[in-house]
């Protein structure tokens, strides 16, 4: 069983009403799908995968070799490691520092994060359109109030550059823990090589199977808040390997912290369904509960 994989250039075409269709299909009864011929030019993607591996090897691989996760796997008790990633991870927003010394890292990731936050918002439109929404409902909601009414009001834009090196004993540590995210759209720029990303479809793990130059989208906890249910948010984690280092770039779509999330008037049949919630304090829930169910984690939200 494999992932659905859906060519999002068709969608201007004759097979629109098909691709639509795919992506709602993608959306409603898997969570996750990657998108081929997103419009992101190749020539960005291959620079991309060349400044994070440079960027790894030149700033990051001496202390992640000190790093929380190696220390406990030279003990030898030989027991598993609950409540550490086996990850090395950055994030870049906005308005942070960046790494500076790995020539065309900066530019590079400032040109992919302009194209990938435009193929999110073609991404949100189609699920507007596949769920009977205004187009632009999704954003707007994000986006709360007025988008020039400050920073607290714009949808948060961040992306992380995570790596997953070899790994001496993967039976004893996870390369990230089953969680499911806590905004809104995901695009996931994955390693072509090194697998290792798994979904929860039923009872059963998938491998979300490494295709170059694919995006891998998925759908957040707001997206279920916001479409009633219809999108579930998806259990997934990193195993670790032991040999190649997995690079796994990953953009996110969130709602502002002052954004309230509910859902949709025009999806909701019964009231009481998902709670309204402020993301702010959604999140405040999600740093202390990531990997533990979700469904307490509204409950606590709509409390706050």
């Amino acid at each position: 069983m494999a992932i659905p994989v859906i060519d999002f250039s068709k969608l201007s075409g004759e097979e629109r009403a098909k691709t639509m269709a795919q992506i709602a299909n993608g959306c409603e009864e898997w969570g996750f799908f990657q998108l081929v011929n997103h419009g992101i030019p190749e020539e960005l993607l291959e620079k991309v995968k060349r400044v994070c591996n440079e960027f790894y090897k030149l700033e990051r691989e001496e202390n992640f070799k000190k790093s929380t996760p190696v220390k406990p796997l030279n003990e030898n008790d030989g027991g598993k490691l609950e409540n550490v990633d086996w990850e090395d991870v950055i994030t870049l927003l906005d308005d942070n520092e960046w790494p500076s010394n790995t020539p065309g890292f900066k530019e590079t990731m400032a040109e992919y994060r302009a194209e990938v936050k435009k193929l999110a918002e073609k991404v949100m439109e189609v699920m507007d359109e596949n769920l009977g929404l205004p187009k632009g409902y999704i954003e707007s909601a994000f986006n709360s109030g007025n988008k020039d009414d400050g920073d607290n009001n714009k949808a948060f834009f961040g992306t992380k550059v995570s790596h997953y090196p070899p790994c001496p004993q993967p039976e004893r540590v996870n390369g990230l823990r089953a969680h499911t995210d806590a905004g809104g759209v995901i695009l996931l720029f994955q390693d072509d090589v090194v697998g290792g990303l798994q979904i929860l479809k039923g009872d059963e793990w998938i491998d979300v199977q490494p295709l170059p130059n694919a995006i891998v989208i998925n759908t957040g906890d707001q997206i279920e808040v916001l479409s009633n249910g219809k999108y579930k948010s998806v259990w997934h984690r990193v195993l670790a390997t032991p040999d190649g280092n997995r690079r796994s770039i990953a953009s996110f779509y969130n709602p502002s912290l002052a954004a309230t999330i509910a859902p949709a008037p025009q999806l909701v049949e019964q009231a009481g369904a998902y709670p309204k919630l402020v993301f702010g304090d959604y999140m405040s829930v999600y740093a202390e509960q990531k990997f533990l169910p979700k469904e307490p984690r509204f409950q606590a939200a709509k409390a706050m």
